[in-house]
C-alpha cells in the first residue's frame, strides 16, 4: 500500500515535470533580463526609461511560454493537445512561476541590482511623481514588487495561455 502512493506521487510529479522545467526557465530568463537592464543602464544613468523599455520584457516572456505550451503539446500529449489541457498546463505553469518569482525579485534586488530602489525613489521625487521620499519608498521596495511580480506572473500567464492556446491546441479535422 505504501509502495502504491509513492509510486502515485511520483507518477503524479511527472505530470508536472514540464511545467517545473519551465518555470525555472522562466526565472532564469527573468534574471537575465534583470541583468541586461542593470548593464544597460535602466537601473542607473537612464533609468527615466526604465517604465518603457522594461515592456519589452513582455517579449521573451510570451515566447517561453509559448514553448512550454509546444513542449507540454509534445511530449506529454503526443502532439494533440486540447485548448483545456493547454489552458490548465498554463496555468499550472503561472502558478509555478509566481511562486518562483518572490525568488527571483529578492536575487534582482539585493543581487543583481541592489541600487535600483534608491535610484527610482529618488529619481521619482525629483521628477515630482511622489512628494516625499517616504511615499516613494513606499511603493518601490522588495515586498511591493515581489507581490505586484507573483500576481503579474499568474495573471499574465493565464492571459497569455488564453490567447496562445488558440493557435497552439490540436485543431479537428
Amino acid at each position: 500500500m505504501k509502495s502504491r502512493l509513492l509510486y502515485e506521487k511520483r507518477d503524479d510529479m511527472r505530470k508536472v515535470n514540464i511545467e517545473i522545467k519551465w518555470a525555472v526557465i522562466f526565472s532564469v530568463m527573468t534574471l537575465l533580463w534583470m541583468l541586461l537592464e542593470k548593464l544597460s543602464g535602466l537601473h542607473g544613468k537612464y533609468i527615466d526609461y526604465h517604465m518603457y523599455l522594461t515592456n519589452l520584457f513582455a517579449i521573451p516572456a510570451i515566447i517561453v511560454m509559448v514553448l512550454a505550451l509546444k513542449d507540454k503539446k509534445k511530449n506529454f500529449y503526443g502532439g494533440n493537445m486540447t485548448y483545456l489541457q493547454g489552458l490548465i498546463t498554463g496555468i499550472v505553469l503561472s502558478v509555478f512561476i509566481a511562486l518562483l518569482s518572490p525568488l527571483t525579485q529578492w536575487l534582482t534586488s539585493y543581487v543583481i541590482t541592489p541600487e535600483y530602489f534608491p535610484n527610482v525613489i529618488r529619481r521619482s521625487v525629483e521628477l515630482g511623481h511622489y512628494a516625499t521620499t517616504a511615499e516613494a519608498q513606499a511603493k518601490f521596495n522588495y515586498q511591493n514588487y515581489a507581490i505586484q511580480g507573483a500576481l503579474g506572473a499568474l495573471i499574465m500567464g493565464i492571459i497569455t495561455t488564453a490567447v496562445a492556446m488558440i493557435f497552439i491546441r490540436t485543431k479537428k479535422k
